[in-house]
């Protein structure tokens, strides 16, 4: 073989090489999903709403959220707990049937409250707080907890990623601080868009940031 063809024979393996990696690299992306940063929020219900921001009060849209039809309201609230307290703490919309507030582990040392990690609605035998708004207060004796991890994601999300409602899953994290995380919980639904949910704590630990990617990993 002359040395022309062996250039030329370098030049299709490297050009071969980059195609295959570029198709593994689009693959990939096609099992990923966004990630959402959640940071410490309170979700109230009616009668919660009424008590801390006036009767008949409604919420003010400040940002859409990448769930369908959730948003930050410009409405904050004062969490107060047996050590300590925080303020301006966001209430996200709209109104639930539950008055439910995430916070972080962190977040717990100050307030003086043992934030179990759970399913968002699952309340049962969680720690109480107290909700101070511009009109009242309202004593809650359960509603805390850090929310686990979860990505949603519509039935056509799922069936292409063979996954189910309820079931747990990893997903992969690029980066300098990147890693695997294990039990995040699927949530399915025609209401939901594809995106993963992490608190703020855990988004530090792995340097990641709203819009970065996640990446499904095969059983």
């Amino acid at each position: 073989m002359d040395k022309n063809n062996v250039v030329s024979a370098e030049i299709v393996r490297q050009i071969t090489r980059m195609v295959v990696e570029e198709l593994q690299k689009q693959q990939r992306l096609e099992r990923s999903t966004p990630i959402g940063v959640s940071n410490r929020h309170v979700h109230l219900d009616r009668a919660d709403m009424d008590a801390l921001f006036g009767p008949g009060s409604e919420l003010t849209v400040k940002k859409m959220l990448g769930q369908p039809g959730q948003y930050a309201a410009e409405e904050t609230v004062t969490i107060r707990g047996p050590k300590g307290e925080l303020s301006r703490v966001r209430v996200l919309g709209p109104l639930r049937a539950q008055t439910q507030v995430e916070i972080s582990i962190a977040d717990g040392f100050t307030l003086g409250v043992k934030p179990p990690v759970r399913e968002s609605g699952q309340l049962k035998d969680t720690p109480g707080i107290e909700i101070i708004g511009p009109c009242g207060s309202v004593k809650k004796d359960s509603g805390v907890i850090a929310a686990l991890r979860h990505v949603h994601m519509t039935p056509k999300d799922a069936a292409r990623f063979g996954v189910e409602d309820g079931q747990y899953i990893q997903t992969e994290i690029d980066g300098l601080r990147g890693a695997i995380l294990c039990n995040v919980l699927v949530r399915v639904s025609d209401k939901y868009a594809l995106e993963m949910h992490i608190d703020v704590e855990e988004a530090n630990a792995l340097g990641v940031k709203n819009g970065d990617r996640a990446f499904f990993l095969d059983d």
